[in-house]
């Protein structure tokens, strides 16, 4: 019997033990649902970027590059073909990159990756378009075949590599500047999610 009771009183105090362990463990089980956090929210149309130089630049680097490419598309054949493969790559490449830049900014997506320079990004894409469509250009209109897909392409190449080097000129000018005006617009944007995120977690004390 003093064993029995020996036993009882040892699986009391540790029944009792690991409750007052559980109550204090920062593990509990909760029932509240997890309300997943909405990664589209910085998701919207900027028009202030859009109706802005550089947005205005973007849409015109589009239009032309998929032009140039369109019309280099329709020349069916070429001997040699070297500056028609090398202007229909740069077109479509530039295509492609600026019109991500373009849904990037102009849906405010940049705010998402603050930890990226954006400024510089866009410096460098337009640099590089600049300099490429001018080589793909020259050498189009050194060798052609004097067709008129062959001369639109060449006159879209050099109309694109004009707004290119604009795009450029105003590239560096802000990045020497800090990025002054972009800057602001960013900052508040990453410090308005940041104290979103920090709402969060202080609703939730059972995260921290």
């Amino acid at each position: 019997m003093r064993k029995n009771e020996e036993t009882e009183g040892f699986d009391g105090e540790a029944s009792n033990t690991s409750m007052i362990s559980g109550a204090h463990s920062p593990y509990q089980p909760t029932t509240e649902p997890v309300n997943p956090r909405n990664v589209f929210r910085a998701i919207r149309c900027d028009l202030d970027y859009i109706k802005s130089h550089f947005g205005i630049l973007k849409i015109i680097e589009v239009v032309l590059a998929l032009i140039s490419f369109i019309f280099i598309e329709t020349i069916m054949m070429c001997s040699p073909c070297a500056a028609v493969y090398l202007f229909e790559f740069v077109s479509c490449s530039a295509f492609i990159v600026t019109g991500v830049l373009l849904l990037i900014f102009g849906l405010n997506l940049h705010t998402k990756v603050p930890h990226i320079n954006w400024s510089l990004t866009d410096l460098i894409n337009t640099a590089t378009s600049t300099l490429f469509f001018f080589l793909a250009s020259v050498v189009l209109a050194a060798l052609n075949h004097q067709t008129g897909a062959e001369i639109a392409a060449v006159i879209c190449g050099f109309l694109v590599m004009g707004v290119y080097g604009l795009n450029t000129y105003l590239a560096v000018q802000r990045w020497r500047l800090g990025d002054s005006r972009d800057g602001p617009l960013q900052t508040s944007e990453y410090i308005r999610a940041r104290t979103a995120s920090r709402g969060e977690m202080e609703s939730r004390p059972e995260l921290q």
